[in-house]
């Protein structure tokens, strides 16, 4: 059977999910995980899943699932965003799963689920809900994360009330779907209508801490100055050389979340606290890139004088999405575009490279105008979001129908 979505609904839907953060710029939004925001997202979520007769079960993260009975396919994303973020990053994905889902279930099958995970936005690690729920992330760890502003998750958590239940078993699922922006220029730039995800990148992310000696910077001679800031600059240059014959073209890294103290304008500062994160696909070349990093950075502070500390490591493995699920999307993307779509990765992380570890996965991508995502112009055509929605049921009839 064909699932007889409805994209005026879908449409809707999304829109309204828009109005909770909204940010005034633009489209974007507001709506950090357990924000008053992304609380309120949640219960009205919560309540569109009651309405499309869906059993709603809230976990101890705070992932809202919208269940029909028995065995079924899953289908979502995230609703929490970036600090300024932009309206479709999860959303789409989110509202994508539920109108399959509740299409699906108003035409007699096939059986969908849906969902919206907690913290994909990693305010409290990376894709922290769907880490927790898939054993990526130890559950006994959950009370001991820390977000950047020094609020711990269980702080947190509590602004959900009584609303947090069990866990689900992963078991009721056969299988997992993700539609999502592309966040990247390839098929704005060349295009296509639809991307088939074949695997989702390998990430690493860990803080570093230069330490030297705060000082006075009218006083302080320049050569006996242990500036934190100019090890930073140091350590940046020194990695972007040494990382040259390591990478490949699609490897990325970013030094980000500088925190300089006392960042004063007198004083030379002693202490600097920064983010650093590595992408590719190729685990062994994560591998090669860490030790560089921490050589790198253990180098920089004993030349200067300073001590180095790291943070713990949090990241996620390369995981390739599931050949017959890929199969599926393809056979749907080419009824509903010929020869408008492309096989491609992804560079971004996202809620699918969990789900991978516990069943079939796969993803599905719709065009970035301008590239452009993490930002409150991030934007699709709305065409396009109706042909991907189009491309995801067309995939679930494949798949389950």
């Amino acid at each position: 059977m064909t699932i007889p979505v409805n994209p005026d609904r879908f449409l809707k839907d999304l829109h309204d999910l828009r109005r909770f953060g909204a940010s005034g710029v633009g489209k974007g939004v507001v709506r950090p995980a357990y924000s008053e925001a992304d609380i309120a997202a949640r219960d009205w979520l919560a309540g569109r899943m009651k309405a499309a007769d869906l059993s709603v079960q809230v976990d101890p993260m705070g992932s809202v699932f919208g269940l029909c009975e028995g065995p079924s396919l899953l289908l979502g994303s995230h609703s929490d965003s970036q600090p300024e973020g932009g309206w479709l990053d999860g959303a789409l994905g989110v509202i994508a799963a539920l109108e399959v889902a509740r299409a699906a279930r108003e035409a007699g099958g096939p059986p969908v689920s849906c969902v919206s995970f907690q913290d994909e936005e990693g305010r409290f690690g990376v894709t922290t809900g769907s880490a927790a729920w898939s054993g990526a992330l130890a559950r006994d760890r959950l009370d001991s994360l820390v977000d950047p502003q020094g609020v711990t998750l269980p702080q947190a958590r509590a602004a959900m009330g009584d609303r947090l239940g069990d866990w689900l078993d992963p078991a009721r699922f056969t299988g997992f779907l993700e539609m999502h922006i592309e966040q990247g220029p390839v098929m704005d730039t060349s295009g296509e209508a639809v991307g088939v995800v074949e695997a989702i990148v390998g990430i690493r992310d860990m803080v570093i801490t230069f330490e030297g000696q705060q000082n006075h910077a009218g006083t302080t001679p320049m050569a006996l100055r242990k500036d934190a800031f100019q090890a930073l600059s140091a350590f940046n240059a020194l990695l972007n050389d040494r990382l040259r014959n390591v990478v490949t073209p699609a490897t990325v890294w970013t030094i980000g979340h500088v925190t300089l103290l006392p960042n004063a304008h007198s004083i030379v500062p002693g202490k600097v606290k920064f983010s650093m994160q590595w992408r590719d696909g190729d685990a062994g070349r994560l591998d090669r890139m860490e030790a560089i990093i921490r050589e790198t950075a253990q180098e920089v502070a004993a030349t200067r004088g300073l001590e180095m500390s790291t943070g713990p490591m949090l990241g996620i493995a390369p995981v390739a999405m599931d050949a017959g699920f890929r199969a599926a999307l393809s056979e749907a993307a080419e009824a509903e575009v010929p020869g408008r779509w492309r096989v491609m990765p992804s560079g971004a992380l996202h809620d699918a490279s969990n789900m991978a570890r516990m069943m079939p996965a796969a993803m599905v991508f719709v065009p970035s105008i301008g590239g452009i995502s993490h930002d409150f112009a991030e934007d699709t055509d709305e065409a396009d979001l109706v042909t991907g929605l189009k491309v995801l049921a067309g995939a679930v009839t494949r798949i389950a129908g």
